[in-house]
């Protein structure tokens, strides 16, 4: 159970959110799983396939990457919002997998306003990377960032168009002669009748599950659903506010779930962030807390930190206070779930960055995050040895863990409502 104490009144905002404080793969599938059960809908607002979600329910283990986490909850329906983009193969593949599973995939709905990841995006995307060379982002390649640019230079393709053939054909052309300088190095330039084909044969599968997401959405709200907004990727990768240019190219911050579903400010009722009991990063860019000794080897080893949409080794490194904090304040949190804490047993020390310093010494913020030589402060616990995967009840941590919990709490501003203790949905301390 995670309880926490939201701003507003449910009665007349009854939207929640759900974010990720750091860099991603903070375990919010999770959370979101666990916290489906009350709610009716549960909706994802930004990102495309380059998110990864893993959820663990008895024998059950799912990497989602497209469709919300909450699927294995009965009744629940999940919702792909407008904020969003979408490969139609991934979708397709995801929607397979899980009616394999069982799960009646009747309950998955795809807002007519998100936009449709095409296989020429993915090619673009490799491109970007390989022109960049040394300083190549480290994306996940799966063209989420060139069908952004689509969707802003007003030459993307929506989920409402694949209904209309004639749409789809003409919106291929525009958007094939619009990049093709951008083509340079690639084996081929797509052919427009094979995109526009395999797209409409796509299509006849997801066009069910296409609705006119504003009115389908406030609708159910108006009917007295509850709706769960689930975030992709973490705040550190937001693309306005994360560690620009190595982002993501979405909104991952709590503002995002506004646009990213068509919904206004006062709809939202609380904020709940996830966050690690330490810190992991894919790919490139600054990293303040990473170890690059044997202790980030058995962070990642002990965490099994290994990226569900790549395959990566993810970076590691000690929970950063000063990015977490800055986090709570973008996303005006009410409450924090810390997960992997079971991680961190059997380390003698363990340590906490709580603030960045420039060369000179001078104290800084995130504004600094950057700077190639910027320097760490970093305050030591105590460890501790004991296996707390049977805990459910932070008070019942031991004392060293506890403390720990405690301490990230106040340099973080936000009470940790809850904790997980292990990987399955049940291993939980609240």
């Amino acid at each position: 159970m995670i309880a926490w104490t939201p701003h507003r009144d449910g009665e007349r905002a009854p939207v929640d959110i759900v974010v990720g404080i750091q860099w991603g793969d903070e375990g919010k599938g999770r959370v979101v799983d666990l916290l489906a059960r009350d709610y009716g809908i549960v909706a994802r607002f930004g990102g495309g396939d380059n998110a990864g979600h893993s959820i663990e329910v008895g024998e059950t283990k799912l990497a989602l990457h497209v469709v919300p986490s909450g699927v294995l909850v009965a009744g629940t329906r999940l919702f792909i919002g407008g904020g969003t983009v979408g490969s139609l193969r991934g979708l397709v593949d995801e929607l397979d997998m899980l009616a394999k599973l069982g799960v009646d995939v009747g309950r998955i709905s795809v807002s007519d306003r998100a936009h449709v990841v095409f296989p020429y995006h993915a090619t673009l995307d490799r491109l970007s990377e390989k022109q960049r060379g040394g300083a190549a982002i480290g994306t996940t390649g799966r063209g989420i960032g060139p069908a952004y640019t689509d969707r802003v230079a007003r030459i993307g393709v929506t989920f409402g168009d694949l209904a209309k053939p004639e749409a789809v054909a003409s919106k291929v052309r525009q958007a094939l002669l619009a990049r093709a300088p951008l083509f340079v190095g690639a084996e081929e330039l797509p052919r427009e009748e094979d995109v526009v084909s395999e797209t409409l044969a796509l299509a006849k599968r997801i066009v069910p599950h296409v609705v006119p997401g504003v009115a389908w959405l406030h609708e159910a709200m108006e009917r007295g659903e509850r709706v769960l907004a689930e975030g992709a990727q973490g705040t550190m990768l937001d693309v306005t506010y994360g560690t620009y240019p190595f982002v993501t190219s979405s909104h991952t911050v709590a503002g995002g779930a506004c646009t990213g579903l068509g919904i206004g400010p006062t709809s939202i009722r609380g904020v709940l962030g996830v966050a690690k009991a330490y810190c992991t990063r894919v790919g490139a860019g600054p990293f303040p807390s990473e170890l690059l000794d044997e202790r980030g080897e058995r962070l990642r080893a002990q965490g099994r930190e290994f990226g569900v949409t790549t395959g990566r080794s993810r970076r590691c490194g000690w929970y950063d206070a000063v990015a977490a904090r800055y986090a709570a304040r973008l996303n005006g949190l009410d409450g924090l779930v810390l997960t992997k804490l079971d991680v961190l047993s059997g380390f003698e020390r363990i340590g906490i960055v709580t603030g960045y310093r420039r060369a000179d010494g001078t104290p800084c913020g995130v504004e600094g995050i950057g700077d190639p030589d910027l320097q760490v402060d970093v305050e030591e616990h105590p460890g501790w040895n004991e296996d707390l995967r049977d805990v459910r009840r932070i008070a019942g941590l031991p004392a060293n863990a506890r403390a720990f919990v405690e301490r990230l709490a106040a340099l973080t501003g936000v009470p940790v409502v809850a904790v997980s203790v292990g990987p399955e949905r049940s291993a939980l301390a609240h």
